[in-house]
């Protein structure tokens, strides 16, 4: 984005009433939180396929799923914690 766009963005975000300028962080933060996930599955997706197929034992695959539910319930934990300091 070029920057008056950008700075016209701006000015109407800040026209906004206070109740809609949390909406609009809420939207910006799915967005990113949505692009996070699509990288990352990108990632895993790339790691899986690299992986040789017999060095994939169910334990290894167990500690991924368990990796995976720790980020994402730090990654709520962190979202709650915002919501609740705008709050």
């Amino acid at each position: 984005m070029n920057p008056p766009a950008e700075n016209a963005l701006i000015e109407k975000i800040k026209r906004l009433p206070p109740e809609q300028i949390a909406q609009v962080e809420d939207f910006v933060e799915f967005l990113v939180t949505k692009e996070q996930r699509r990288l990352a599955g990108e990632a895993l997706r790339a790691m899986w396929a690299a992986a040789p197929a017999e060095e994939l034992t169910p334990e290894i695959e167990q500690e991924i799923v368990e990796e995976v539910r720790a980020v994402r319930a730090e990654r709520r934990a962190k979202r709650e914690a915002e919501r609740a300091d705008r709050s």
